[in-house]
């Protein structure tokens, strides 16, 4: 067997175990959804301080990481007023306090690293926390109703269908490069042959939930536009570190970031879709 045939094979079966995992994890209950995405963000600020690190800044990588996974934290248990599962208000209010006394404790601990470069220190963890904690948080409020659940469900495979459809054609027919800049290899025949991809899957979920085609349809096309650039975004990131992947966690794949960057642009944009066209899901 080739080396490439066998880079493939690696590539998806761990693909479809990723897919099992997450999915799975999202789909099974309350908690094991919000385990699973809280995993995500902090694999992913992990590796996105790797990749501060390689431009010679040094993140506090410790309250980063907490900060990271906070507003998720708040969502799970101070937010969700009637979940069995909240912890007493006092744990909660300590949640929140911590929340608002980060950004100074940063500053303060920057004072005794002794560090030539504190505000870009600073930046690069809160830039982290942001980018990372935040779309994760947005993904949050679906975690606590079966069919808020599946709506995350179906929002992962339209990006995913995207991705796939993306790839094909532009490997087939990709001529006239997207943001040749930040990623060579992207094609605009490709951009738009994901877009159907999601379309097609998006028009199929409406079909089968009984609700408006439109709807989905405007959903599909928000979501390739936002995972595009979430993607760029990334591919930006990890150009001006130098580097060909932001981690190697999933074999084939690489890290966090690289499998779930569309996400991370791409989820608080589509959450406010998704609520102005379903309000009643966070009813």
């Amino acid at each position: 067997m080739s080396d490439k045939m066998k880079n493939m094979l690696v590539r998806t079966l761990s693909g479809l175990v990723l897919i099992v995992v997450v999915l799975g994890g999202i789909w099974w209950t309350s908690w094991s959804m919000q385990a699973v995405l809280l995993l995500l963000a902090l694999v992913g600020v992990w590796e996105f301080y790797r990749l501060a690190e390689c431009q010679q800044i040094a993140p506090q990588r410790v309250l980063g990481t907490i900060l990271t996974l906070l507003p998720g934290l708040v969502i799970c248990f101070v937010v969700d007023q009637t979940s069995t599962q909240m912890l007493p208000m006092w744990m909660g209010g300590i949640l929140v306090s911590m929340l608002l006394l980060f950004l100074p404790l940063l500053f303060i601990c920057e004072l005794y690293r002794k560090s030539a470069t504190p505000l870009a220190n600073v930046g690069a963890t809160l830039m982290g926390a942001a980018y990372v904690g935040y779309p994760i948080a947005c993904l949050m409020l679906f975690s606590f109703e079966p069919a808020t659940r599946w709506l995350v469900i179906a929002y992962i495979a339209i990006v995913w269908a995207n991705d796939v459809f993306a790839y094909l054609v532009g490997m087939a027919i990709g001529r006239h490069r997207l943001f040749e800049r930040i990623s060579p290899k992207k094609s605009w025949e490709g951009f738009f042959g994901g877009m159907l991809g999601a379309m097609g899957l998006a028009l199929l979920i409406a079909y089968l939930r009984s609700e408006p085609y439109w709807t989905w349809a405007v959903l599909s096309v928000i979501i390739t536009v936002t995972a595009v650039l979430g993607d760029l975004v990334e591919s930006m990131l990890k150009r001006a570190a130098n580097v060909k992947d932001s981690g190697t966690l999933i074999p084939g794949h690489g890290g966090v970031l690289d499998r779930f960057d569309a996400l991370l642009i791409s989820a608080p944009f589509v959450v406010l879709s998704i609520l102005c066209f379903y309000p009643e899901y966070l009813n």
